[in-house]
């Protein structure tokens, strides 16, 4: 029997992600080669389309076949294969360390990132708690699938810092445009419109993976309680919970509701799940369904 890769994924799993693509938009790869197709024409195998010669083209890409024919020359162009860099952003802050949030997001994290070290695109990591955010270098390639498993099952939750926060230093460090995977419960009080804006003026499209708690989504309140602010300790004592559920509820649905506009302003994609869900329900039936992969 084969010793098990990661504790993060079973064995089988890493074989299912294997057949997997990240679909990303094109307009957001870099100019090294790669493996996602680019808007423009290039010089891969896979031809694309025609176009007029014009003087100076390279003669070898002339159809001599439709010249013989029209006795028009006409240039043959092929897809132009580039690199798709894949930033890797987990918020392992205070408020992710309930009812398995931040395990499900190191998990659904380990699988994008396995994807694109597959698909032989350029892969960094950025875990968010307190102080300074660790940081995996850009890496590329199967043999850097290793150290990019290990750096998320070291990774430890808690701190103060907020998701939005988070994002300034990433962006301080980061350099390259591609796609930013940003996995949280998104719970700030922050201004996250203008995190997202500095995403998006970076080059990035955002993938925006929202993870709450079971209890978040549908809290059982009765009698007196206590609030308590995971990330800031703050209470509140509340004599009559039971009225407040149908405000909760109004409220966190216009957060996601927010969460998506901001995504979907900017072209990218935003999908709210349970910590509660099956790992293997979040990539392979939710992910696809949304186009997150094919």
């Amino acid at each position: 029997m084969a010793s098990q890769i990661t504790t993060l994924l079973a064995n089988r799993d890493l074989d299912r992600l294997a057949r997997l693509r990240l679909n990303a938009s094109r307009r957001f790869t870099n100019r090294s080669r790669g493996e996602h197709l680019a808007a423009k024409g290039g010089t891969s195998t896979e031809f694309c389309d025609y176009r007029d010669y014009t003087p100076g083209d390279d003669v070898r890409f002339v159809d001599w076949n439709i010249f013989a024919r029209t006795e028009r020359p006409y240039l043959k162009q092929f897809h132009q294969e580039e690199e798709l860099q894949v930033a890797l952003l987990v918020d392992g802050s205070n408020s992710m360390l309930f009812e398995g949030k931040l395990d499900l997001a190191r998990q659904v994290a380990a699988a994008i990132g396995a994807v694109a070290l597959r698909g032989s695109e350029k892969v960094s990591a950025t875990f968010l708690g307190g102080g300074e955010p660790a940081r995996l270098a850009p890496c590329r390639g199967r043999v850097s699938m290793g150290k990019f498993l290990t750096f998320l099952e070291r990774c430890e939750g808690g701190g103060e810092t907020a998701i939005e926060a988070g994002v300034e230093m990433f962006l301080r460090r980061h350099s390259g445009r591609g796609v930013v995977v940003l996995i949280s419960d998104f719970l700030t009080g922050g201004d996250l419109r203008r995190a997202f804006n500095l995403l998006n003026s970076a080059g990035l499209e955002i993938f925006a993976l929202q993870i709450l708690a079971p209890s978040e989504l549908a809290p059982e309140l009765n009698g007196d309680l206590r609030f308590v602010d995971s990330e800031s300790g703050a209470n509140l004592d509340i004599s009559s919970a039971g009225d407040l559920l149908a405000l909760y509820h109004e409220y966190r649905e216009a957060h996601a509701a927010l969460i998506a506009d901001l995504c979907r302003q900017r072209q990218g994609r935003f999908l709210s799940v349970s910590a509660g869900d099956l790992f293997e329900t979040v990539v392979f039936d939710l992910m696809r369904r949304k186009g997150w992969v094919v």
